[in-house]
């Protein structure tokens, strides 16, 4: 159970794991010691600084203890030369291990500093280095996705090319239940509810007898016309005979 556990949390790890990420991740911890190696540096400069300045005031107590015991000697105070150089002899002894010490915090401080410097050099060319892998990377990665894009195996061209395909099999599918109900209309198969659909005999029935009112109203219409043109033909004639009668009707006057 432990090892497909740690398996299974391997895998996560990697899927989760972007390299850039871990990269900015190292760069970062490598700033972070290098800017501790400077505070170093900068602690022990600052140590040697305050041992030369402690340094530089017991040189100068020493040097003010010889001129006293001189000035004692030249006034006859041999007591007062004495002391003074036991305590020049005391302060001489500080000085000493403050030399010893200063000459220790020094070279401590060159090999921080040196450190610091080897340390400056790594962390610029892993920079370097780092920016370099990330954009491999990145190029890399858009070359795949775009590969994939291509191919229509990556995710998201998977999900549209499947939608593309549930699609076309829904049309396909109303189209075929729509073409089979209109055949089933068609051969009486089915019952039209709403009295609108047709079978095509009927349609034909229907087509052929509008066609045979048409005709017959035209025929109507043409044997009105032709009635009427007959009947103001008889009028003229009849018309004209009268016309033609009446002065032979008209009685005649023999002159005397």
């Amino acid at each position: 159970m432990g090892m497909i556990f740690r398996a299974k949390a391997n895998k996560a790890l990697d899927r989760a794991e972007d390299p850039r990420e871990t990269l900015d991740y190292s760069y970062q911890k490598q700033l972070e010691l290098l800017q501790k190696v400077r505070r170093g540096v900068a602690d022990v400069a600052t140590s040697r600084k305050r041992l030369e300045l402690q340094l530089n005031q017991l040189q100068s107590q020493s040097g003010k203890l010889e001129d006293q015991g001189r000035k004692a000697l030249a006034l006859g105070r041999e007591d007062l030369a004495r002391e003074a150089l036991s305590r020049r002899a005391a302060l001489q002894q500080q000085v000493t291990d403050l030399e010893t010490q200063h000459s220790t915090l020094q070279g401590e401080e060159e090999k921080l500093t040196l450190a610091a410097q080897r340390l400056q050099a790594k962390v610029d060319a892993f920079r370097t280095k780092k920016e370099t892998i990330k954009a491999t990377y990145t190029a890399a990665q858009a070359q795949t996705r775009i590969g994939e894009a291509f191919s229509g195996i990556s995710e998201e061209m998977g999900d549209v090319g499947l939608a593309i395909q549930r699609a076309e099999d829904k049309t396909a599918q109303l189209q075929a239940r729509a073409g089979a109900i209109d055949e089933l209309l068609a051969s009486g198969v089915l019952d039209d509810q709403s009295g609108m659909h047709k079978d095509d005999i009927q349609a034909e029935l229907d087509r052929l007898s509008g066609g045979t009112d048409v005709e017959l109203e035209l025929q109507r219409m043409k044997a009105e016309l032709a009635g009427g043109s007959s009947q103001q033909a008889i009028e003229g004639g009849t018309g004209q005979a009268q016309s033609q009668q009446q002065p032979q009707d008209t009685p005649r006057f023999d002159k005397q």
